[in-house]
């Protein structure tokens, strides 16, 4: 029989159903009806108009895709109502959202990336969504940067939705990592994936090796070393790469493996955003076993200096990633 426990009776049984649990129940019920909405738009996809870019681009320098700008104030409006949301932090806006409405009743700070891999919607490639709970650091109502700039192990809770074949949501609150498939006909994400679990190492590698010319050396010695049979499996690799950091990183994690974007001479500081999608997906990897790190150290340990820092990333199966550094310090 298919299982009937929801989000909420999940959460409320790993926490207990004490004040915290319920407000962090809350919190994540609000991104739910936020994502159910993004599923219903994305499955419409060619009928309603949300396909193309705006010719814009975003905080980050990258293309805006409508559909970008159209999750991102959904996300706003409906967060904008919850009392326990302080501030607001978004890949599409340069400046983080200070909510001054929730400053005597707000102790949250909700970051997230509303649509990852937005422009393979035109090419019905599945997308995501990426988001991080903190609680502020500062009590007495006023917003600082110490109440988002913080570190992976600060999060409260983490995970994504990712847009597939079946709409997934897969969150942590430090009790593991667990899966919830949307059920379309109640509206319902239920638990159909519980305690997810990384491979020690695994079989995939996901890589963009269009980018190879710009690599160093050793990043080109490690792709050449996992294509053959002096990998630590054995056997070479597969590649794998969808180029949807949520896509990737999810059949990593139910298959075992490495996603890869490192700094090159391009990006020297690396191009993935540490706050809206390196800590999250990294505070995942380590609940489930996984490792995640910059190439020197790990991705949870890093403090942000700013909003919209930028990072390499390798993360997945721990052996692989432990692989990586050993010859990235070198």
């Amino acid at each position: 029989m298919q299982s009937l426990t929801n989000f909420t009776q999940h959460l409320l049984t790993q926490h207990g159903a004490t004040q915290q649990s319920r407000d962090l129940a809350l919190l994540v019920n609000r991104i739910e009806l936020v994502c159910k909405i993004i599923s219903r738009e994305v499955n419409k996809a060619g009928i309603v108009d949300i396909l193309g870019s705006t010719g814009k681009l975003n905080a980050t320098g990258d293309t805006v895709q409508r559909l970008d700008i159209y999750a991102n104030e959904l996300f706003i409006q409906v967060l904008r109502q919850v009392p326990l949301v302080r501030a607001i932090g978004s890949e599409e806006n340069e400046e983080i959202v200070d909510i001054e409405e929730n400053a005597a009743t707000g102790s949250y700070v909700v970051l997230f990336d509303p649509i990852d891999g937005s422009s393979n919607i035109d090419v019905n490639v599945s997308t995501g969504t990426i988001f991080t709970i903190f609680r502020t650091a500062s009590r007495d109502g006023k917003l600082r940067k110490a109440d988002y700039l913080q570190s992976g192990n600060d999060v409260i809770a983490a995970g994504y939705v990712l847009y597939g074949s079946s709409t997934m949501l897969v969150y942590s609150s430090g009790y593991g990592v667990h899966g919830f498939t949307l059920d379309p006909s109640i509206g319902e994400f239920l638990l159909s994936h519980e305690h997810l679990r990384f491979k020690k190492w695994g079989g995939i590698y996901s890589i963009n090796e269009s980018y190879e010319p710009l690599w160093d050396k050793k990043l080109r010695s490690y792709v050449k070393e996992i294509k053959t049979k002096t990998d630590i499996t054995g056997k070479p690799k597969s590649a794998r790469y969808i180029g949807s950091l949520v896509s990737d990183f999810h059949r990593n994690l139910l298959k075992g493996g490495i996603f890869l974007y490192p700094a090159d001479k391009k990006n020297p500081d690396g191009k993935l955003r540490l706050l809206f999608e390196g800590v999250p997906l990294a505070y995942l990897t380590h609940q489930a076993g996984g490792m995640a790190s910059d190439g020197k150290s790990a991705i949870l340990n890093q403090k942000p200096k700013q909003l919209h820092q930028r990072t390499p990333l390798f993360i997945g199966s721990a052996k692989d990633v432990e692989r990586v550094e050993e010859l990235l310090k070198l």
